[in-house]
Parts: C-alpha cells; sequence; structure tokens
C-alpha cells in the first residue's frame, strides 16, 4: 500500500483534533509526540480499508454515469429505414 501522504499543516490540524477528543471524551491529556504516534498508526492500520471502500464507492459512482451515459447515446440514435 502506497503510505497517506499529507502536509504537515493537515497533520498538525488532525493532531490537534486527537488531543481534544482525549482531552474532551476521556479526559486525558496527550501531548504532540503521542498524538502523532496515535495518527501514524491509525493512517496505517485504518487507511488501506478507508483507501480501498473510497476506490469501491467511486467504481459504484462511475458505473453508474457510464449507465447512464450509455442510455443516453441510445435515445442520439436515429431510426433507419429499410426497403
Amino acid at each position: 500500500m502506497i503510505p497517506i501522504n499529507m502536509s504537515r499543516e493537515e497533520k498538525v490540524k488532525i493532531m490537534e483534533r486527537i488531543k481534544t477528543y482525549f482531552d474532551e471524551e476521556r479526559s486525558e491529556e496527550i501531548g504532540n509526540l503521542a498524538a502523532e504516534h496515535l495518527l501514524d498508526f491509525m493512517l496505517g492500520e485504518l487507511g488501506p480499508y478507508v483507501y480501498n471502500r473510497a476506490i469501491y464507492d467511486s467504481r459504484q459512482l462511475v458505473n453508474e454515469r457510464f449507465a447512464q451515459l450509455d442510455e443516453d447515446l441510445y435515445t442520439l440514435e436515429r431510426p433507419i429505414r429499410t426497403r
């Protein structure tokens, strides 16, 4: 699996959300290092599942769009007269 790359700004935002979650939901305070390690672990463990689900959902959407396009193309066909 290709590792999920994100900008430092994105990573910091997510780390802040993790720290807030621990504070509000678990009444625990964790630091930046712990939040970053948890984020890296979760990306490594959950990332492939989330990525594969996104691919599956995208495939479904593309298939639906192609089916609609196929129907639209049939409506453009002109009748052919035979003698």
